[in-house]
């Protein structure tokens, strides 16, 4: 009889550069795991380092750190008697597996990402040398603790008592000639996966289908994911952590949450994997496949004791329910500004409110962003509520908690509808309705007089007055006139946004963080829908309706595009599909098609020449996180170890012979 094997697999939310934050949701899963009896534990890809750390790769001290946090967790005493797999960067991007204070094997990844969102090959290089292992010298710091001077490194499979482990890290199981097919055509029953995979609308079930078909023919899988904001500003990682036996589901981790360590573990039977390749055809394709070194661990992944105990059963299949594209409009971005408050340590969002479809989209993904942390807080999520007692500047000795959505938006969203005369009642009033409805704290005001006072500058200086096009004016005035009104607005929020705390008499509260609804005159510090288009912005609104409970989207859904930045008359409403030339459909086919036309409008950061290597040429020459934690607590603090050493050492008078003695 074969068997039964507990395993777990998780999602952490980790951060650029936080090792001591990283280091210790590491722990907390490790611990996890154990209590529910498992043997074997994954974390997400680079999970030391977390995965958006960029050019941050290239720098030494990062792998010092990242050392000093191996040899943390190789000697806590919650991460003995399990084996560990950790992803760590060493100038590879590969696994670390740790057993009982010894480093067993580390493993780089062989298939670098480098399409899209990800540029591994700028900071890593990938091992190319199927089924070689050689040796690597341990760093001191971990030696001392390991007693080992050199590890294993290379592509190999890990050994247990009772079966056999195969690695790979994320990109490698979207290859066509993945390593697991080799690794099982050599007698892997256990595969493990170890990602850094950000949320795309509907891309979760491509990434579950492939998983599933590489199990099919016999396996049990773990796919651990990083989840969350880590830093990279653009990215959310979606979690969805799974444990899978021959193409079933038997535990699967939320794809959106605000837990910052999700633990999936399950127990699975080995006989099911192994009745299933019994096939004459699986098993010649075996005999002559290249071998795998392997590397002997000593640790049975089950226990006896469960063989006979009638309460251990093999984990029920679970039939996966994947979310619809509005859904994941909902939670996504929510769950990424709500990762982007808490790290930045900003007091809440200002938001101007359109009117339009563009900003009451963003408006209600910041309610669903509230709607979540209200349930987080109701669940006793510790650090949700501490994070948003900070957020809201709540006194220490208080124990107020949001009691609805509505509550907790109208403490943390600031809206406002900044009117001109070329503005309508209808969005005046839509917008005013929908900050009622999701209880924003919400501004109305006119600003004529901004517009006014930068016109009036130009025509005393240059004799000139613009005018708009239904009044004579050219394309050109026509489209100045315009840019003043929306530039203007930019000025005014950041105004509003830097103060509105202080005018709400928040002791010690830090400025807000400007919304975007759209890349044309705007400028912002989060754009939530920069990459959604209108027909799945519609759909969503459609979906939150009702789903939400607000009516006033209704009146949203159904209005005219229009920027309101040209007078209105008899004859003439502005219309954006009208200035376009064509409508938001067609639009959404060109932004797939990546004309060129409009390329500058996306360059947030206005391009600068390069000439020298110090450019800080935003994610192109210099490619860094955006969200840093505060102060860099851990680097610091080894500074400070490293300074006090040196301070002793000054402390002792060394003679002539170079031995050093105490002074008296």
């Amino acid at each position: 009889m074969a068997p039964l094997v507990t395993i777990s697999t998780c999602s952490l939310n980790q951060w650029v550069l936080d090792f001591e934050g990283n280091t210790s949701r590491i722990i907390e899963s490790i611990r996890i795991a154990k209590a529910a009896g498992a043997r074997l534990r994954v974390g997400p890809e680079l999970e030391i380092t977390g995965y958006s750390c960029q050019d941050h790769f290239l720098e030494g001290d990062l792998y010092l750190h990242v050392w000093q946090c191996i040899a943390t967790i190789i000697d806590h005493p919650d991460c003995q008697d399990i084996l560990i797999d950790i992803g760590a960067p060493i100038r590879y991007n590969a696994r670390i597996h740790i057993l009982n204070r010894r480093i067993l094997l580390i493993k780089p990844k062989m298939w670098l990402a480098g399409d899209a969102n990800y540029y591994e090959y700028r900071w890593f290089t990938s091992w190319a040398k199927p089924r070689y292992v050689e040796d690597y010298y341990l760093e001191r710091i971990v030696g001392e603790i390991t007693g080992q001077a050199t590890v294993p490194i290379g592509d190999a499979v890990i050994s247990t008592y009772d079966s056999a482990i195969g690695i790979e890290t994320c990109e490698e199981l979207f290859t066509p000639n993945n390593p697991g097919i080799h690794m099982g055509l050599n007698g892997v029953e256990i595969f493990t996966n170890s990602s850094g995979s950000h949320h795309e609308l509907r891309k979760l079930k491509q990434r579950i289908d492939l998983i599933r078909h590489c199990t099919r023919g016999g396996g049990i899988y773990l796919y651990a994911n990083q989840r969350g904001e880590d830093g990279n500003g653009r990215l959310y990682f979606d979690g969805s952590a799974g444990i899978f036996v021959n193409g079933r589901v038997v535990g699967m981790s939320s794809q959106f949450s605000l837990k910052d360590v999700d633990v999936v573990t399950a127990v699975v039977d080995l006989e099911e994997v192994r009745s299933t390749r019994t096939s004459v055809s699986r098993s010649s394709q075996g005999s002559q496949a290249p071998a795998y070194r392997r590397i002997e661990a000593a640790i049975s992944l089950s226990k006896k004791s469960d063989l006979l105990n009638p309460n251990v059963k093999p984990s029920p299949d679970i039939e996966l329910e994947y979310h619809s594209p509005e859904e994941e409009i909902a939670l996504g971005p929510a769950c990424w500004l709500w990762d982007y408050l808490r790290r930045s340590r900003q007091s809440g969002f200002f938001l101007p409110l359109s009117g339009g479809l563009d900003s009451a989209s963003v408006a209600v993904i910041t309610f669903s962003m509230c709607r979540l942390v209200v349930s987080a807080c109701r669940d006793g999520n510790q650090a949700v509520i501490a994070d948003v007692r900070r957020i809201v500047v709540v006194p220490e000795d208080s124990d107020w908690l949001p009691d609805t959505p509505q509550e907790l938006c109208g403490k943390i969203l600031h809206t406002c509808y900044m009117g001109t005369t070329n503005s309508s009642k209808e969005t005046r009033n839509r917008a005013k309705q929908l900050a009622k409805s999701i209880g924003s704290y919400h501004i109305d005001l006119d600003m004529d007089s901004v517009v006014s006072a930068i016109s009036n500058l130009f025509t005393f200086v240059t004799n000139f007055t613009p005018r708009f096009s239904v009044h004579g004016g050219t394309a050109t005035e026509n489209l100045a006139l315009q840019n003043i009104q929306a530039r203007s607005r930019l000025v005014v929020g950041y105004m509003f946004a830097q103060l509105l705390p202080l005018v709400r008499q928040r002791p010690g509260a830090s400025s807000l963080l400007v919304l975007a609804s759209e890349y044309d005159c705007s400028s912002a510090d989060l754009n939530p829908i920069g990459s959604i288009d209108k027909r799945d912005l519609i759909n969503f609104l459609t979906w939150a309706k009702v789903n939400f409970d607000i009516p006033i989207i209704e009146s949203f859904v159904h209005a005219i595009p229009t920027a309101e930045l040209e007078p209105i008359t008899e004859n003439y409403t502005q219309s954006d599909e009208d200035q376009m030339g064509m409508t938001y459909a067609e639009l959404s086919v060109f932004g797939r098609l990546r004309k060129i036309m409009n390329r500058h409008k996306q360059v947030v950061l206005t391009p600068s020449y390069h000439a020298e290597n110090y450019s800080c040429d935003d994610n192109r020459h210099d490619q860094r996180p955006i969200l840093y934690p505060a102060f860099f607590p851990f680097q610091n603090k080894k500074i400070e170890e490293h300074v006090r050493a040196l301070e002793r050492r000054a402390e002792t008078p060394v003679t002539s012979e170079g031995t050093a003695h105490a002074s008296q």
